[in-house]
């Protein structure tokens, strides 16, 4: 098999699908001006591509149903997740100086069918390879995704009941996981989908290697475009000035979860 012939959903329609759903998405968002559901369509995404790609898929092995699975429960545990949030704050900030802009705002749609469809690159390779992954590599594979999992829905529960209590001490929460690691969120998200890469491994040839370009994608993401780094700028134009914030940065590692750091002064 070539890398790029298939008889079912393939790279290029996987692409068109993700840029048709977020299409949809934005024409409700634009013309509403609500942020209700730019998040929810990412995840959202995720879903129907996964669905859909089992489907296409007319071998059902046992691979593509737990492939199917991982994806699935992830991007619902996200979904809710993501709705329950913006239905409490209302309004998205991030999107203030691009709401009422047709050219800026369609062009973060663009970007987020572009990520989805990146993402999704190992998973549209396994769907169409149709052949089973390796035990070995998927029992691997499943526990390091359960494990990035549990980190990224406790530490979203604990940083959301953390703002809805009205914090702590501190306006920046550094209890529960968030005292190991200033982000365990992005860290457990992108655990997953390196995870999900490892379940594939067994059936990858020649130039399917490059679907490892999905796994980096979301990690360069998480860490220096959308996530991490965004956040982290944000953190230090409010608390920077505060000796709590920058001992707490100090001592705590950014992504991986790990035992405070002790450095000298």
């Amino acid at each position: 098999m070539k890398f790029f012939e298939f008889d079912s959903l393939g790279f290029l329609s996987t692409l068109l699908i993700s840029f048709a759903i977020q299409g949809f998405f934005f024409v409700f968002a634009f013309s509403f001006k609500t942020d209700k559901v730019t998040d929810l369509s990412y995840s959202l995404s995720f879903f129907i591509l996964a669905i859909l790609l089992y489907l296409s898929n007319q071998i059902k092995s046992v691979s593509s149903i737990v492939l199917m699975v991982l994806i699935v429960a992830w991007s619902l545990r996200l979904g809710i997740y993501l709705l329950g949030r913006i239905i409490k704050m209302k309004v998205d900030h991030r999107f203030d100086k691009m709401r009422n802009s047709f050219f800026r705002f369609g062009a973060f749609w663009i970007i987020q069918g572009i990520t989805v469809w990146a993402v999704m690159l190992p998973a549209i390779y396994f769907f169409n390879k149709k052949e089973e992954t390796s035990i070995v590599f998927a029992v691997i594979a499943a526990t390091l995704w359960l494990i990035g999992f549990v980190v990224e829905t406790v530490a979203d529960i604990q940083k959301f009941r953390f703002k809805n209590s009205g914090g702590g001490k501190n306006p920046w929460i550094e209890t529960g996981l968030w005292r190991y690691s200033r982000h365990p969120n992005y860290f457990g998200e992108i655990l997953m989908w390196w995870a999900i890469f490892l379940f594939v491994v067994p059936v990858i040839e020649s130039l399917g290697w490059l679907i490892i370009l999905g796994p980096c994608f979301i990690t360069f993401m998480l860490i220096f475009v959308s996530g991490v780094s965004m956040l982290e700028k944000r953190y230090d134009q409010k608390y920077l000035s505060m000796p709590e914030y920058v001992q707490y940065k100090r001592t705590t590692s950014v992504l991986l979860p790990w035992f405070k750091i002790r450095r000298k002064v």
